[in-house]
């Protein structure tokens, strides 16, 4: 079922993904053996080019319900980025861009303040640097920054106004955000070198953002904050949300903002775009500024789908993935565009598996490397090896998408 330029007017094909996922039992039977329990969503979205290089798209889906909930993590860092670049481009104050010194404050309960960033090549921080360490290996102190700058409130006003209703951002990461503390947002100041340009007080934010969710309860139990066992089922009630819809609707306005009407577009510029392209599909070992670790932070380390997380897999020198990936909780989630400049390939992946067989969360113990990470390889692999198959009556032109590593 073609969804006409983006606009979700039929519901995706349920069977073709079941069919293709049976066919390959040696990949997938332990995931289809149980996949209620391993949460497994899956969107796979085929793109057909006109002759004018327009694309259209034909949607499947596995288990999809945008209702029932999975954890998100650092998947939300991708429509907060987007926002931060839309906040910038909006305010239109003389001398403040993405790269102006971003200056962050400290005027309520665990709050930390920043005035450098060593990682830059000014050792300054910047909306545009924080951007590059969120694409490039999913920084949350880079996201949180973010969230500080955009602001709570602003930042679910901009999800709902463009649809994204299965979504909400509530909290900041890996700092022990509270009910009350996530309402909270830093006071921000931009410098155009000495001169301050902008300057944002601390925000409170008293709204909530309901949404009728399911499977807000998991497990048995959990630690607590104090690495206390707690012998009682993990509630994400206040916790960030994304559905896999949703989570596909902002990659596809993000790689193709022509074929939504104007008022459906996120408002960036062309040079945003191309910040954001470049760094989704960089390797963070083609970063110098920030440099990280090769060990650590390997070629294909953020690209789930199709490399899993193998140390040991080199890159296919002919696809480029366009991603933001998330783990938590046993969760692993992946959002992405492939592109394969070679065989003229290119498809939209959206996934996401769960593995917690004790039941007890925020202990550590997962099973990403035995369930989580294989099915992620196999599924962006076979996904991959059809499309190669696949024949199209238009060759499509991704010029658009070759970028300057």
């Amino acid at each position: 079922m073609v969804l006409n330029l983006g606009l979700n007017a039929q519901k995706p094909d349920t069977v073709f993904l079941e069919k293709l996922l049976e066919s390959r039992p040696e990949l997938f039977s332990v995931i289809l053996g149980d996949s209620q329990k391993k949460q497994v969503q899956i969107l796979y979205t085929q793109i057909d080019r006109d002759k004018n290089n327009v694309p259209h798209f034909t949607t499947f889906s596995y288990n999809l319900d945008d209702h029932h909930y999975f954890f998100p993590a650092s998947t939300v860092k991708l429509p907060t980025l987007i926002f931060a670049l839309e906040k910038i481009n909006a305010l239109k104050v003389p001398g403040l861009t993405k790269m102006s010194t971003m200056i962050t404050g400290a005027d309520f309960d665990k709050q930390s303040p920043v005035d450098k960033d060593t990682s830059a090549a000014n050792g300054l921080p910047s909306i545009e640097h924080y951007i590059k360490k969120i694409l490039l290996v999913s920084d949350n102190d880079a996201y949180n920054r973010l969230y500080e700058f955009v602001g709570r409130a602003e930042m679910n006003r901009r999800l709902k106004g463009y649809g994204l209703t299965t979504s909400r951002i509530l909290n900041r990461y890996a700092v022990k955000d509270t009910e009350i503390t996530s309402r909270h947002t830093n006071p921000v100041t931009f410098f155009d070198k000495d001169k301050q340009v902008y300057s944002q007080p601390g925000k409170f934010d008293p709204e909530n953002y309901p949404i009728n969710l399911t499977n807000l309860v998991m497990g048995k139990a959990y630690l607590d904050s104090s690495d206390r066992l707690v012998n009682k089922p993990f509630n994400m009630t206040n916790r960030n949300a994304f559905s896999m819809t949703d989570q596909q609707t902002v990659m596809k306005k993000l790689m193709f903002p022509e074929v939504f009407p104007e008022k459906e577009q996120f408002k960036l510029t062309a040079d945003d775009y191309k910040l954001i392209y470049t760094y989704m599909s960089k390797y963070p070992t083609e970063s110098d500024y920030p440099k990280y670790d090769p060990k650590e932070h390997w070629a294909t380390s953020t690209k789930y789908l199709f490399y899993g997380a193998d140390l040991n897999i080199q890159p296919n020198p002919s696809v480029r993935i366009f991603n933001k990936y998330g783990d938590s909780y046993g969760f692993i989630i992946d959002n992405a565009y492939f592109v394969d400049f070679e065989n003229n390939v290119e498809f939209l992946l959206t996934a996401v598996v769960q593995s917690n067989d004790d039941g007890v969360y925020n202990d550590g113990k997962y099973e990403y490397k035995q369930v989580c990470y294989p099915f992620m390889r196999n599924l962006g692999q076979v996904i991959y090896e059809t499309e190669l198959k696949r024949k199209k009556k238009f060759i499509p032109d991704l010029t658009k998408f070759r970028m300057r590593y």
